[in-house]
């Protein structure tokens, strides 16, 4: 029981106002919790009413689930939907158009899909095409299970195959692959045809299901197969079907088994493409060339079954004929022309033109192109044939000899320039070349590019012509006349000239002369020396010269710049050793004057006495005294030299001696023989050999310039000579070669050299 309330409440009093916002925690009568309620609500288990309902209703329930098929009795049926009674405590509504065409009359039966046993609304939820829709996918899962073959109709085309329909509006993919064992190709034509099918693949989650006609073919010809390989060998004959054509062959369909056609014998001629030759769904009969058993492959022939065209080819073609024939393939050495199915030749390159510079056959034909060639050769046991093009035209070099002597002067246009020289044109299609040392009597030229163009013209000379070989010498220089018989005389050895730097080089400069020619001057001749002068000559720069080296064969010219300083300074070295050998001379002659004035008037019979020993001693070491005291001022004399003066210095002092020694004889026997003794005692050694490996004897001319040369002892000199021409040296002209020669041939005869 529960109290009623003290105090009522009017709407009024219910309403906001500003000063009342609502529930202000003030509570009327008697509260109540949720526990008080549940522990003290009246209870109906001893309500015996209330236990006969509750038996009434477990008889009449029955145990369902949601998302459960459920057999369902029909209360009612109307335009818009159908009352069902499940069993359940309340009955559910389906959806008439559920049932389409259906037959629904009340008190029938059917099966429901058991969505939910209430909505929001406690309505139960039944499905009448959820139900068909289960029961469908049960009987594809019993179908996939079983692998049972189930009928179908395709309906419709999509990408990468075609949707069939099997049962019920069950609808399923079929892969293009899995339409037939050949390829398909047109997939339109399949459309609405009603077929057998397997299915391969379900997927429940998404739905879908996947089916294949292929399988039921293959099984079907799986025992066919078996026959045909049994009985499969090298060299059978059997029909087929093309199923596939791609680039390298032909798969032939056999009869349950494939065979590869490949694209090399499908004819004996050449073949681009097999679709050239067969199309798809064609029947041909093949033979069997191999079949490897483990892998299961065939290898069919299809140009093995025809006679090979070189068969016969000596009955109709021989060597001369002029034939037509198709550009099959071209090279970089030629192009092979198809003269007919099976039978192929050899245009070389070389045998296309006779007057065209072909860099590659495209310039002249192309694939596809038909020509008219020349058998050259027929080489029926290799099976190869050579061909010709410039054959069918007249040979233009025939007869050039005669329509071009040597000598005749004529004007061509530059085709072609190489290291080595210039090919000119003098007529369409003929050239000759102009070797590089062909293009210039006076210029040093590194590259014919430096002094012609391509496409210029240029005035050359026939030099020769060799027919056989197909080869022109022409010249350019040759037009004018050879100037180096005027540079002789201008430019004789010895000569002094100045020259402009046009060419700086690895080993020297190269100059241009008054006369319009190039000479070298190498780095040893220059001023800076072979190590430093890149850095301080330049393009433009004139120098001071004089010719070393003047060569009219070679038309080579050599100079130096440091020649001419060289050649003075040699020219002071031997006016110094003239005025010093003057000087002996004079002390010589002062010698023999004063032995004239110690002489008698008249000859005596006495010895020779002390005084006059001992004067010719004091004479004696004067003129050593002074020959010292020269020596020490002469210090530019080499060594060489100065042990040859000493040793001619000392034969002199000897003769004196000697003159002495016989004049004291005269006086006595005795005397005589103590005179000899003493000057005996003062007379130096015979001179000694030269040594030839010091350096050079005195007077020896171009010291100076074989030592630039390298060349720096007498004895390396001789070797030199021996070996090469002496002309081969740097810096060693013909004139300075005859010098040294002469020099050296002197040296032999008499031991020294005159100055």
């Amino acid at each position: 029981d529960f109290e009623e309330p003290t105090r009522t409440v009017s709407a009024d009093e219910l309403e906001r106002t500003e000063e009342s916002q609502g529930f202000t925690g003030e509570t009327y009568g008697q509260t109540v919790s949720l526990d008080e309620l549940e522990t003290e609500g009246p209870t109906h288990t001893d309500d015996p009413v209330y236990d006969q309902f509750r038996a009434v209703v477990d008889e009449t329930s029955i145990d369902i689930r949601e998302q459960d098929i459920v057999e369902g009795r029909v209360l009612q049926v109307n335009e818009d939907y159908v009352v069902i009674d499940i069993g359940y405590k309340s009955d559910g509504i389906v959806p008439r158009d559920e049932f389409e065409d259906e037959d629904i009359r009340p008190g029938g039966t059917v099966e429901v899909y058991l969505e939910r046993k209430e909505d929001p609304d406690g309505q139960l939820v039944l499905s009448k095409e959820q139900a068909d829709k289960v029961r469908r996918w049960q009987r594809v899962e019993e179908i996939y299970e079983n692998e049972e073959v189930v009928e179908g109709t395709i309906i419709r085309r999509i990408k990468g195959g075609m949707i069939v329909e099997l049962f019920d509006g069950m609808e399923a993919f079929l892969p293009g692959s899995q339409i037939d064992v050949r390829p398909v190709r047109d997939f339109e034509s399949y459309l609405d045809t009603r077929m057998e099918f397997k299915v391969v693949k379900l997927n429940p989650e998404n739905e879908n299901i996947v089916v294949s006609h292929r399988e039921l073919i293959e099984h079907e010809l799986e025992e066919q197969r078996q026959e045909i390989l049994e009985d499969l060998e090298v060299g059978q004959v059997l029909e087929g079907t093309v199923k596939n054509i791609v680039d390298f062959g032909v798969f032939i369909d056999l009869g349950g088994v494939d065979g590869l056609l490949h694209i090399t014998d499908l004819s004996w001629g050449r073949v681009s493409h097999p679709s050239e030759i067969v199309e798809l769904d064609q029947e041909l009969e093949v033979v069997v060339l191999d079949y490897e058993e483990e892998r299961q492959r065939i290898s069919l022939g299809l140009k093995q079954l025809q006679d090979h065209p070189w068969d016969k080819i000596g009955d109709q073609y021989e060597e001369g004929d002029v034939v037509e024939g198709k550009v099959v393939s071209i090279t970089n050495y030629g192009a092979f022309v198809e003269i007919e199915k099976g039978i192929e030749g050899l245009v070389h390159i070389s045998e296309m033109s006779w007057t065209r510079h072909i860099e590659h056959p495209s310039q002249m034909v192309s694939l596809g192109q038909v020509v008219d060639v020349k058998l050259l050769n027929v080489d029926e046991e290799e099976r190869k044939i050579s061909l010709g093009m410039k054959q069918l035209e007249p040979d233009p070099w025939e007869g050039i000899s005669d329509r071009y002597p040597a000598g005749t002067v004529l004007t061509g246009t530059v085709r072609n320039i190489t290291n080595f020289g210039v090919f000119v044109e003098i007529e369409p299609g003929i050239d000759g070349l102009v070797h590089v040392s062909d293009l210039s009597w006076t210029k040093k030229i590194r590259h014919p590019g430096d002094m012609v163009d391509e496409g210029q013209e240029l005035d050359v000379v026939i030099l020769n012509i060799d027919e056989e070989r197909r080869r022109i010498s022409l010249g350019h220089k040759q037009v004018k006349t050879n100037p180096w018989d005027q540079f002789a005389d201008a430019y004789e050895e010895d000569n002094d000239t100045t020259g402009e730097v046009v060419r700086v080089e690895d080993k020297g400069l190269v100059v241009q002369l008054p006369l319009d020619v190039e000479a070298f001057v190498p780095g040893s001749e220059l001023k800076r020396g072979s190590n430093e002068f890149k850095n301080h000559y330049h393009e433009g720069d004139e120098l001071d010269l004089r010719v070393i080296r003047f060569d009219k064969d070679q038309k080579d010219i050599v100079l130096s710049e440091t020649a001419k300083e060289e050649a003075e300074r040699e020219e002071e070295e031997r006016e110094e050793e003239r005025e010093r050998r003057e000087e002996e001379k004079e002390r010589e002659e002062a010698v023999r004057d004063f032995q004239e004035e110690q002489e008698p008037e008249e000859p005596t019979t006495g010895p020779t006495t002390l005084g006059e020993l001992s004067g010719l001693a004091d004479l004696r070491q004067e003129m050593e005294e002074e020959e010292r005291r020269e020596a020490a001022q002469d210090t530019e004399e080499s060594s060489a030299d100065e042990a040859t003066d000493a040793d001619q210095e000392a034969a002199d002092e000897a003769a004196e001696s000697s003159d002495a020694k016989e004049e004291a004889a005269e006086s006595s026997d005795a005397e005589e023989e103590t005179a000899t003794d003493d000057a005996a005692e003062e007379t130096p050694e015979d001179e000694t050999a030269f040594d030839e490996t010091a350096g050079f004897p005195e007077n020896f001319p171009r010291v100076s310039r074989l030592e630039s040369a390298g060349v720096t002892t007498l004895a390396e000199l001789r070797e030199v000579r021996q070996q090469s021409d002496l002309t081969e040296l740097d810096g060693i002209g013909s004139a300075y070669a005859e010098d040294i020669s002469e020099a050296l041939d002197e040296f032999d005869e008499t031991g020294s050299v005159s100055s």
